[in-house]
């Protein structure tokens, strides 16, 4: 028996739990691609699978809607993985560990993947039940949108015969998203110089903030823990005169990180001045972000004496400067929808590599003139300090269409089943949607999902009679 088996509908979460036991990280999407190509196969359906591992799955329409449009519906099959520090999940082999409580569903110790597995068990669940009524349906499950909607990119759309789709990839029920953000990576690689030195060697971290995703998530003020770490350094440079020899922060472009590791080298090491400082900096930072992320720590713990290979002056200058005062979080407010980003960028990963510095970050905005002049923005800061920039990813935004027939019928059924009208909204996150629209003439496109909280987090939970209305309602706007 799996841990869902007692939930409803049953069918749905069956195929949930199905997934989560299938490694399906993004770029380790294979075996979850095999799982829905054979789903397909051993029902009869007609199906195609991609180079980039994308499905479609084709089922023909019940028995009285053979004339009615064909609708796809859509979602991805890679999630974001992170884990807790004592996590000893391997993500590229096992599965996840789900757990029930209360009204959520969550994964002990690591994200759930509930963006956007559910949207894959909603449409197999669909497919695989004869009894419900819908039109002709085109299942599409792409892959690698987390990393830059590139299953999305690379899908041969001709294969569709559908203009009207349902995207299940929104996380707040009650809400009808109808528009999204563009965006694209960037990538900034900063050369490095090094030198021997000898000390003590000690490892400076900032952890225990929140996180979370860089579009839905980046109003929320949340700190970033790369950024925040090299406020800590650039004072424990002046008063501790230690040197650098690897940072690190942050898995995932579109993830606000929520831990950053420094290793450090200290000449002339003195604890008690630096552990005063670096309390000095958490309260500091409590103070700043204490209603969002008030439980942010800043800890320097000494490994013993080293010689070892630090960052030139000069380099950690730039490295420094790069971290400290590159752009980050939100750039402009939308002037026409009351509360929407319009353009934002996230530091979303710091590593050291052998030869560089590599800071990625992820830019978003519904206006493409403001995100291309972001990226030159990124690109003329980052020359001037010696470093270089590609950008990779790039993806349109999903414009808002005044005539939608679709969404005119979601908002009135919406009504018609809970007695209120749902939320009509555009949103600062990318979806697939837009690529989509450029693939198929006269999309017309409509987001929808059930509640998902701290997606992108190691706290994710999704709801399970949240679960159970969007079911209900997803099979009402089949039948009608």
């Amino acid at each position: 028996m799996g841990v869902l088996s007692k939930l409803e509908p049953a069918g749905v979460w069956k195929f949930f739990e199905d997934l989560c036991g299938i490694p399906h990280g993004s770029g380790n999407e294979k075996a979850v691609s095999d799982y829905c190509a054979a789903f397909a196969g051993e029902r009869g359906f007609r199906f195609w699978q991609d180079e980039a591992w994308n499905v479609v799955i084709r089922k023909e329409a019940s028995p009285g809607y053979e004339d009615r449009e064909p609708l796809i519906l859509q979602g991805h099959l890679d999630m974001v993985c992170e884990k807790k520090p004592d996590c000893d999940i391997d993500f590229e082999k096992d599965g996840l560990r789900l757990r029930i409580s209360g009204d959520d569903v969550y994964a002990e110790g690591t994200t759930l993947g509930g963006d956007d597995g559910i949207a894959v068990a909603y449409a197999l669940a669909i497919l695989d039940d004869d009894r419900i009524l819908h039109p002709a349906l085109e299942a599409v499950f792409t892959t690698s949108e987390e990393v830059g909607m590139d299953g999305a990119t690379a899908l041969d759309a001709s294969v569709l015969k559908g203009h009207t789709m349902l995207n299940l990839d929104s996380e707040e029920e009650g809400v009808l998203l109808t528009g999204c953000a563009g965006g694209c990576s960037a990538g900034i690689h900063l050369p490095l110089l090094r030198e021997k030195r000898s000390g003590q060697r000690a490892v400076l971290t900032v952890g225990g903030l929140k996180g979370g995703h860089s579009g839905t998530e980046i109003d929320k003020g949340r700190g970033n823990a790369s950024r925040l770490l090299a406020l800590v350094l650039t004072e424990l440079q002046k008063e501790a005169a230690c040197k650098v020899v690897s940072i690190a922060g942050g898995l995932k472009d579109n993830a606000i990180p929520r831990e950053c590791r420094a290793e450090l080298l200290f000449p002339n090491y003195d604890p008690e001045k630096a552990e005063k400082l670096c309390a000095a900096c958490q309260e500091r930072f409590r103070q700043e972000y204490g209603g969002s992320d008030p439980e942010i720590t800043v800890s320097v713990r000494v490994q013993g004496e080293a010689q070892t290979e630090v960052f030139t002056e000069e380099t950690c200058a730039h490295a420094l400067t790069l971290l400290t005062e590159l752009p980050n979080g939100i750039i402009r407010m939308s002037e026409d929808i009351p509360g929407l980003v319009q353009t934002s960028l996230n530091l979303g990963v710091v590593k050291t590599g052998k030869d560089a510095l590599i800071l990625r970050y992820s830019l978003r905005s519904s206006v493409g003139a403001e995100k291309e002049a972001l990226v030159e923005q990124l690109s003329r800061m980052s020359g001037r300090e010696g470093a270089s920039m590609k950008t990779s990813g790039d993806y349109p935004a999903w414009e808002y269409r005044k005539c939608s027939p679709l969404r005119e019928d979601c908002v009135r059924i919406y009504e018609e089943l809970f007695g209120t009208k749902p939320k009509v909204e555009a949103i600062h996150a990318g979806l697939e949607c837009g690529i989509l629209a450029s693939k198929i003439a006269d999309l017309d496109c409509v987001s929808m999902g059930p509640e998902i909280r701290d997606i992108h987090t190691t706290e994710e939970r999704l709801s399970i009679s949240s679960v159970q209305r969007t079911w209900k309602y997803i099979l009402e706007i089949l039948k009608r």
